[in-house]
């Protein structure tokens, strides 16, 4: 039982950070196209890493990311309300490349293929 709440406050996290960043909540300009693919909550639920990739070059990318690390306390603040913890998990960002790797991949096998 204790094995799956951490994966369920994850995927709660996961909601609640994809809702304010899609509802443009976080008015932070430098934050552009952002998705997120993955969110690992330790086993005590007081950390949380948020994986999240962008569809932009590299400055946008590092931009993207700083605005988001700026980001983390109102995004912590509006986590503690919307779901109900006894500790609000600290908030990590953390750059997902999955993405891009994959669409290496398949270029590569693409050529492959021909």
């Amino acid at each position: 039982m204790a094995k799956h709440r951490p994966r369920r406050v994850g995927e709660l996290i996961k909601q609640e950070v994809s809702q304010m960043l899609l509802q443009d909540e976080i008015k932070d300009p430098r934050i552009g196209f952002v998705t997120i693919t993955d969110v690992e909550v330790s086993g005590d639920l007081r950390h949380a890493k948020i994986f999240v990739s962008v569809l932009d070059d590299e400055q946008a990318k590092e931009e993207t990311m700083e605005g988001l690390k700026n980001a983390v306390g109102y995004i912590r603040r509006e986590l503690g309300q919307r779901i109900r913890l006894r500790h609000t998990p600290e908030i990590i960002f953390r750059y997902d490349n999955s993405i891009e790797r994959g669409t290496k991949i398949f270029k590569i096998l693409e050529e492959l293929d021909e």
